[in-house]
């Protein structure tokens, strides 16, 4: 099997992009329709971030009109995309040095030791974040500046 066209670690925050129209929206929309065009496309996440994407939906049927039937057609729809998922565990003593280190969350720090795990780019909606690692010996991505290959 031939390399991977696309690959890149992606947060929550990018995918939930896709379910809630927000700044972003549309070049979330674009990264991810590289997982439905071409099958050889990565996209890694860890598994805690089906945790933070239930508590987001949860969040958002709590505090808007968005409803819970929408909740949970969203969060199928997100189980049913083509991720690779790692174990944090496998990751969590680098993300806890990433974190200590770079004063980060660790729940960030677990993005950025799975985007030096698989050597591909992170990519998030989380400006903080990429100010902060700014400068720093990370792949990290604005999806807003992010350049966003062409699909093929």
């Amino acid at each position: 099997m031939s390399d991977p066209s696309f690959s890149c670690v992606v947060d929550a925050n990018v995918a939930l992009k896709l379910f809630f129209e927000q700044p972003g929206s549309d070049r979330a929309d674009a990264l991810f329709a590289h997982l439905e065009a071409d099958p050889r496309t990565r996209f890694y996440v860890p598994d805690f971030f089906y945790a933070e994407c239930a508590s987001a939906l949860a969040t958002y049927a709590r505090q808007t009109d968005y409803t819970a039937k929408d909740a949970r057609q969203d969060m199928a729809e997100l189980l049913a995309l083509a991720l690779h998922v790692l174990p944090t565990a496998s990751l969590a003593s680098e993300a806890l040095d990433i974190a200590v280190t770079y004063r980060i969350s660790g729940y960030d720090a677990f993005y950025i030791a799975l985007s030096r795990r698989t050597n591909v780019p992170f990519i998030t909606a989380d400006e903080k974040l990429v100010r902060a690692l700014a400068g720093k010996p990370f792949r990290v991505h604005s999806l807003v500046a992010f350049s966003i290959p062409p699909l093929s």
